[in-house]
Formats: C-alpha cells, sequence, structure tokens
C-alpha cells in the first residue's frame, strides 16, 4: 500500500510534536475498504457499503527501520460478502468503526472484485505503514 497521512492529520501530528497543541489517539484502528482514492481530505463517498461490509479493527506491530515502517500483526478478515462490493481499489486507516475520520490511506497494489459470496482479507504483516 501505498502511504499517505490524511490532511487533518498532518497538521495533528505536527502540533503535537511542536507542542503546539496536544492529540489524544483514537482507542481502536479500523480498515476501511474504498472503490476509489479518497484523497488527503478523507472523502467517505466511494466507501464500500452495504452487502454485510463493515470496516474491520486493526492492529499494529511496533514500528523499526528507516524509513520507520509498521505492518498488521494479525489477519484482517471482511465478513462475507451478501451482495457484490465492487472492485476495491484503496483501503484507509480510520478512527471509528462507522463514520469517524480517515487518518491513513493508500493505494493496493493489485485491485480486488469483491463478489456475493466472496471474503476480503489482509494476511498477517501485508499492511505495511511508513513514515519517511
Amino acid at each position: 500500500m501505498a502511504n499517505n497521512i490524511a490532511a487533518w492529520y498532518e497538521k495533528e501530528i505536527l502540533d503535537h510534536m511542536l507542542g503546539v497543541g496536544s492529540f489524544t489517539m483514537p482507542t481502536t484502528l479500523h480498515i476501511g475498504l474504498f472503490k476509489a482514492d479518497p484523497g488527503e481530505t478523507g472523502d467517505l463517498t466511494n466507501e464500500v457499503t452495504g452487502g454485510a461490509y463493515v470496516r474491520q479493527p486493526v492492529t499494529f506491530t511496533a514500528a523499526a527501520g528507516q524509513p520507520a515502517a509498521t505492518s498488521n500483526n494479525a489477519d484482517i478478515t471482511f465478513p462475507q460478502a451478501t451482495a457484490d462490493w465492487g472492485t476495491v481499489t484503496h483501503i484507509g486507516i480510520m478512527n471509528q468503526t462507522a463514520t469517524g475520520t480517515m487518518l491513513w490511506y493508500g493505494v493496493l497494489t493489485a485491485s480486488k472484485t469483491v463478489n456475493s459470496g466472496d471474503t476480503f482479507k489482509i494476511p498477517t504483516a501485508d499492511l505495511d505503514v511508513t513514515l519517511n
């Protein structure tokens, strides 16, 4: 996944790091699936909806290396689709199960068409997030 930080989150991080403001991290992060680039504004209009779709919780390993990188520490498995979800091209790391705000987003290495009866899964260590 190419890594992009949502515009509002960039400001929060910078203010927090420079002591100009504080930021409270969300208690749980979730992965959302998108049929088009949500962009820096975190446009949710292209998020998958219906057919048993629901964002899934995600946790990460501690960051390491240079550039700093982390990945998901467990499989992220979405419920079996009960209707066609369309072609998933992007994912977003979200601060809530529904609605909420996007923190990070990126394009998938390979798009995936999810039809009724399919299950979308991101295996352990396949969701890479870097900060350069």
